[in-house]
C-alpha cells in the first residue's frame, strides 16, 4: 500500500513539474526592446566602463546597465559583398535575419524586399516604434520599414516610413525632407510634397520636442517626435542628428526622452509592442575618432536602456530586452604605447570636435585676420583642456600655431569624415587629448570587429555565445511566438 501511495505521489509531482516546465516553455514576450548602438564595438563599451571607473579613482570597470544583463554573446557583422559591412546591410540583417549587399536597405541581393520583424509584428497587431538619435530616415531605422536599392534614397525611404503605419517614430528629423535632384550642388525639388506633409496626410502628428509631445500625445493616432528647432521643417538638408550628449542644450531632445515617449505612447495604446532604439550618433563620433564624445553617447544610450530596464522590472515575465551593435566603427584600440591608460583625461573635453569646428568658424568669420592666437588658444583650453590640464609638447604647439596661421589665411585643410568636415586645428587638438588618454584608432571608417550582444527577459537565453547578425531577428520572433 505504501509503495502504491509513494508511486502515486511521485507521479503527481512529476506531472506537476512537467506542467510547470511546459508553462515556462510557453512564456512569450509581450514587450520587446531592441537597442542598436551604431558603431558600438566592444572596446567602445569597455572604454566607457573603464573611464567611469577612473573617474572614481579605480583601475577597474564600472558596469553599464546593459553589460549587467545575465546573458551575453558576440556577433559577426559582414555583408554578402564585404568583410566590413556598412550600416544598411547590417541594419537589414538585424531587422530581417537576411544578409544583403552593402549599400542596399531592406532588400535581398537580388533586389526583392525582405520582411522585417517590425513589419511582421505590426501585421500581427502589435504596436511598433522605431527611434534613433540621428535622422529617422537613416540606414538603421530605415532597415525596419524601408525597401530600397540604395540607402541614399532618403526621400523614398521617408515616403515608405509614412506608408508603414507604425505607431511611433522618434529622432532628429528627416535627412532630406524634399527630393534631392543634384547631390553636388545640394539642389532639392521643392515642387514635390515634403515628407512632413506626406506623413501628416498619413495621420501622423509631429511633436517638436518632449514638451510638445506631452501636449499632443492624447489626441494623436500616430506620432513622430523630432528635435525642437524653429524652422526645422524648412531646412532641406535636415539636421542629421540630435546634438551629441556632450553638446546638448537644455531644450534639446535626448535619446532618453525619445525612449520614454515611445514607451508611454505604445504602452497606452497596445497590449503588445516592439520598440527599436538606435544610438546612431555613437557611429558619427567614431567616424571622427572623437573618443570623449563616443563615451558620452554610449552613456546616453545606456541611460535609454535603463528606461526600458525599469519597464522590465514591472513586467519581468513578459519583457525581452536585446542590446547589440550593427558593426564597430573606428578600430578603437585601448593602449597606444606603454601599459597604461589615462582615460580620466577625457573629462577635460567639453564639446565635440564638430562643435569646436563651428566655434572656430564663427570666431574667424567675426574677426578675420584680426583673430589672435591667444583667442584660439583659449578655445582649446575650454574645449579640450589643452595648455591647462593637458600638456602640449613644443612640437604639438608649433603645429597647432601653424594650423592657426593657415586658418587666418583661409587655407587650413579640413578633415573629411563620413558625415561632416572637421577643422584641421580642432582635429589635431582632439587627437593630442586622445593620444595622451592612451587610445588609438586604426580607421575613420568601419571595421570587421565582432560586436557584443546582451539580453535579459523572456527568451534571453537564446542570445548566448557566438552568432551571426542574421540570427538575432529570428530569435526575437521566437520569443514573441509570432511566426
Amino acid at each position: 500500500m505504501r509503495k502504491v501511495l509513494f508511486t502515486l505521489i511521485l507521479s503527481v509531482v512529476t506531472l506537476f513539474a512537467f506542467a510547470q516546465d511546459s508553462l515556462a516553455e510557453q512564456k512569450q514576450a509581450k514587450y520587446v526592446f531592441y537597442f542598436i548602438g551604431d558603431g558600438m564595438g566592444q572596446n567602445q563599451v569597455l572604454t566607457t566602463e573603464m573611464y567611469l571607473a577612473e573617474l572614481e579613482g579605480k583601475i577597474n570597470r564600472k558596469p553599464l546597465c546593459f553589460t549587467g544583463f545575465p546573458v551575453t554573446g558576440q556577433c559577426v557583422t559582414f555583408s554578402t559583398t564585404n568583410g566590413i559591412t556598412d550600416s544598411s546591410a547590417a541594419g537589414t540583417a538585424l531587422a530581417s535575419g537576411e544578409k544583403t549587399k552593402s549599400g542596399t536597405l531592406g532588400v535581398r541581393p537580388d533586389g526583392t524586399p525582405v520582411h522585417t520583424i517590425a513589419e511582421r509584428l505590426h501585421e500581427a497587431g502589435w504596436g511598433v516604434g522605431i527611434t534613433t538619435s540621428v535622422s529617422i530616415d537613416h540606414a538603421t531605422p530605415g532597415a525596419f520599414y524601408a525597401h530600397v536599392n540604395s540607402r541614399s534614397e532618403y526621400y523614398k525611404i521617408g515616403t515608405q516610413l509614412a506608408a508603414s503605419g507604425f505607431d511611433f517614430f522618434g529622432g532628429a528629423t528627416f535627412y532630406h525632407p524634399h527630393l534631392l535632384i543634384d547631390k553636388k550642388k545640394r539642389l532639392f525639388d521643392t515642387s514635390t510634397p515634403s515628407l512632413y506633409k506626406i506623413c501628416r496626410d498619413s495621420a501622423y502628428t509631429f511633436a517638436h520636442g518632449f514638451a510638445e509631445y506631452e501636449n499632443l500625445k492624447d489626441e494623436a493616432k500616430k506620432m513622430i517626435l523630432i528635435q525642437s528647432h524653429e524652422g526645422l521643417e524648412d531646412d532641406y538638408e535636415g539636421k542629421g542628428m540630435i546634438p551629441y550628449r556632450i553638446d546638448r542644450g537644455f531644450n534639446d531632445l535626448s535619446l532618453t526622452q525619445i525612449t520614454e515617449a515611445a514607451i508611454d505612447f505604445l504602452s497606452s495604446r497596445n497590449e503588445k509592442f516592439f520598440l527599436m532604439v538606435e544610438g546612431g550618433a555613437i557611429d558619427w563620433a567614431c567616424h571622427s575618432n572623437d573618443a570623449a564624445t563616443v563615451i558620452k553617447d554610449v552613456i546616453d544610450m545606456d541611460e535609454a536602456v535603463r528606461i526600458a530596464y525599469e519597464f522590465y522590472l514591472q513586467h519581468q515575465d513578459e519583457t525581452l530586452i536585446v542590446v547589440t551593435a550593427d558593426h564597430e566603427t573606428g578600430g578603437l584600440g585601448m593602449g597606444n604605447s606603454d601599459y597604461t591608460l589615462n582615460l580620466q583625461l577625457l573629462q577635460n573635453q567639453k564639446a565635440s570636435v564638430f562643435e569646436v569646428t563651428n566655434t572656430l568658424k564663427l570666431l574667424h568669420s567675426e574677426f578675420g585676420k584680426h583673430l589672435k592666437w591667444e583667442m584660439v588658444k583659449d578655445i582649446l583650453k575650454e574645449s579640450f583642456g589643452l595648455y591647462d590640464k593637458v600638456k602640449v609638447s613644443p612640437e604639438e604647439d608649433k603645429y597647432l600655431q601653424s594650423q592657426y596661421k593657415q586658418m587666418i589665411k583661409g587655407k587650413q585643410k579640413n578633415v573629411k569624415t563620413l558625415y561632416k568636415e572637421i577643422d584641421g586645428l580642432a582635429d589635431y587638438a582632439m587627437r593630442i587629448l586622445c593620444r595622451q588618454s592612451k587610445l588609438g584608432w586604426t580607421t575613420g571608417a568601419h571595421s570587421a570587429a565582432a560586436v557584443g550582444v546582451w539580453a535579459i527577459g523572456v527568451g534571453a537565453e537564446q542570445f548566448t555565445g557566438w552568432q551571426d547578425n542574421t540570427q538575432i531577428a529570428p530569435k526575437i520572433m521566437n520569443a514573441t511566438g509570432v511566426k
